[in-house]
């Protein structure tokens, strides 16, 4: 039997039990502080100096930098270890499924990352730490040192579009799949919510993982409510022993 190429849409919700919290889910952060939104929404953030000085105060503050792999995060790659063909298309931005084992080359991060810092105006990049290290030292905006121009994280802000050729990958490998898992993403961001369609447009197994009902739902094979760090681990086990080896 072939082997089939697994793809893993991975949301927020994977990176819970590591310490990171939501944004959409019942306690997530958009729902507590719709204030904080301001400070990832782009067109804020590059007209107003306040933003982003209380930005980069949130990001010394950023669990997704210390945060360690969970059981959800090791389970995916140790279904690529098995010798499944995985790929992680994930919205999240905390590298953990790399932390957790997984090639690089095989995690496309749709929405950037934060562990680094972008100059919006000559594109220069940097480790994130360096940046911060100049905002412990008394910098609340810090300009580039190229060009003096805004620096932001590595990370794709509301009202910036994806990289196209990001996502004209995950476009791909949703298309060419044979099993789509969705986990711990409510499927309400575009264009990352849509990759689970085109994926059952395509003939995938879909699989929903998330606590709460999606949009998708209707179009997946099998729907899992049970908490993702037990859930997980077994829907990939099963896949590894059908598949892997």
């Amino acid at each position: 039997m072939a082997k089939p190429l697994v793809a893993v849409l991975s949301g927020a919700g994977i990176s819970t039990d590591s310490g990171i919290p939501d944004y959409r889910g019942p306690n997530g952060l958009w729902r507590r502080d719709p204030e904080a939104e301001k400070l990832v929404t782009y067109a804020y953030y590059m007209g107003d100096p306040e933003i982003r000085r209380r930005s980069w105060q949130m990001r010394r503050k950023n669990r997704a930098l210390t945060a360690e792999p969970n059981a959800a995060h090791r389970a995916v790659a140790e279904l690529e270890r098995s010798g499944v063909p995985v790929r992680v298309l994930t919205q999240n931005v905390d590298g953990l499924h790399q932390r957790a084992g997984l090639p690089d080359r095989k995690v496309l991060e749709l929405h950037g990352n934060v562990r680094e810092f972008v100059c919006t105006k000559c594109h220069a990049r940097g480790p994130m730490e360096d940046a911060l290290a100049r905002v412990e030292a008394g910098e609340d905006d810090p300009p580039c040192l190229e060009c003096g121009g805004i620096l932001k994280s590595a990370t794709v802000m509301f009202g910036q579009s994806l990289d196209p050729v990001v996502l004209g990958e995950a476009l791909s490998i949703s298309k060419a799949c044979t099993v789509f898992i969705a986990v711990g993403s409510t499927l309400q961001v575009q264009p990352a919510a849509g990759l689970a369609g085109v994926a059952a447009d395509h003939g995938a197994r879909l699989t929903i993982v998330n606590a709460e009902p999606t949009p998708y739902d209707d179009l997946a094979a099998e729907v899992v409510r049970e908490p993702i760090g037990t859930a997980l681990p077994g829907l990939l086990s099963a896949l590894a022993g059908q598949y892997g080896g």
